[in-house]
């Protein structure tokens, strides 16, 4: 299949879940996926073989945070970002505009793009539509994110629909900007939670016959039922012939809300940023490593659990690493965490196929919910 190509595979008759394939320069991805973050071109205590040992398809690394260190060009002499950070299959790169957006006081923006003071040291940066789409190239990624400006919640209907505009009319220059040969380009749709709004930044959007469409300003603090409405909103109104990528969300039962919206692709930091902050996601719920009823629990970490981590130690030694502030805790309990999460969107994709999504949903939520939560 030519890249760009997406086909739908399987689909659910009583959700929006499908399961898809997108041809990638570095391989097929069989969707739902979701995708371990790998911000500065590492995923966090996890080499590239463990990855791939856990199945991961794609990893994400961040525009911004390259851009400022080591920079794309040191990244592009060294033949991209899969030879740098020895990843053999597809990379997804952000476009950094949420990052320019957080700074605030670091950052100015009008209408030709964002102009930010570095928070390493002090240079004074300009993002516009098409050098981010030049960074993106320079790294070799194989599917690239158009330049944005995220609205925080709550914001009100007059200046989220200006600032969704705006995004629009950089996802356009964007997508008309130079790039890498093979390299996906897929914009964001914006909107906030104005049903109106996020209608009309997919109506522009789609006029511009992207390869694929990412779903943003979503999980930024608004209520889960919230979320729910403006995920299956948004992803219904989107091509039904086009990967939809929704960005940074979540909670593994959040993952499969999305899913069941039409969802394809998603990706977080919480399976990696947890694992490092002595939390795991079990099969039942989170469970904090450090809690003292664990100090002679010589069990698995999560019994129906079959990754390295919970074949070959206990909760007990797993503590004793943590509170030792020993890195093999968080190597460990990070393995098992993108094990957990890699496994739920391959599993639901084996139930979209086998006719049973909605039933797999009902029973994960359902047993999930039974443990721990701290």
């Amino acid at each position: 299949m030519p890249i760009g190509a997406f086909t739908i595979e399987a689909s659910c008759p009583e959700t929006g879940a499908r399961a898809g394939r997108l041809t990638t320069a570095h391989g097929d991805v069989l969707t739902p996926v979701f995708m371990p973050v790998g911000t500065q071109a590492t995923v966090k205590a996890m080499l590239p073989a463990e990855l791939l040992e856990l199945g991961a398809q794609v990893v994400l690394c961040n525009t911004y945070h390259l851009h400022l260190r080591p920079g794309e060009e040191l990244v592009r002499r060294a033949g991209g970002l899969h030879e740098f950070m020895g990843w053999p299959r597809a990379l997804l790169t952000d476009s950094g505009g949420y990052q320019v957006f957080s700074l605030r006081e670091l950052r100015r923006l009008d209408d030709g793009g964002a102009t930010f003071t570095s928070h390493l040291d002090g240079t004074v940066r300009r993002f516009t539509p098409e050098s981010v789409v030049a960074i993106q190239a320079a790294l070799g990624s194989d599917i690239a994110v158009t330049l944005d400006e995220p609205v925080p919640y709550p914001a009100d209907e007059a200046t989220t629909a200006a600032a969704t505009a705006r995004s629009d009319e950089w996802a356009r220059r964007g997508l008309a900007a130079r790039r890498r040969e093979g390299q996906l380009v897929f914009p964001i749709v914006q909107g906030g939670f104005f049903a109106a709004v996020r209608r009309a930044s997919v109506e522009r959007l789609v006029r511009l016959e992207a390869p694929g469409y990412c779903l943003g300003g979503i999980s930024v603090g608004e209520p889960p039922e919230l979320t729910e409405e403006i995920t299956a909103l948004t992803a219904g109104l989107l091509p039904p012939d086009r990967p939809r990528y929704l960005m940074g969300m979540g909670q593994p039962e959040e993952l499969l809300m999305a899913v069941a919206a039409g969802v394809d692709m998603a990706d977080c930091v919480l399976p990696t940023r947890m694992g490092r902050n002595s939390c795991a996601f079990t099969s039942q719920g989170r469970l904090n490593m450090l809690r003292a009823e664990l100090t002679e629990d010589f069990g698995p970490l999560d019994p129906h659990c079959s990754c390295a981590t919970c074949r070959g130690f206990s909760r007990a030694y797993i503590r004793h690493l943590y509170k030792a502030k020993e890195i093999l805790a968080a190597r460990l309990v990070t393995y098992h965490n993108l094990h957990l999460y890699l496994s739920l969107l391959r599993d639901a994709r084996a139930a979209i196929v086998a006719g049973r999504f909605a039933e797999f949903r009902r029973e994960f939520v359902a047993r999930y919910r039974t443990g721990p939560t701290g």
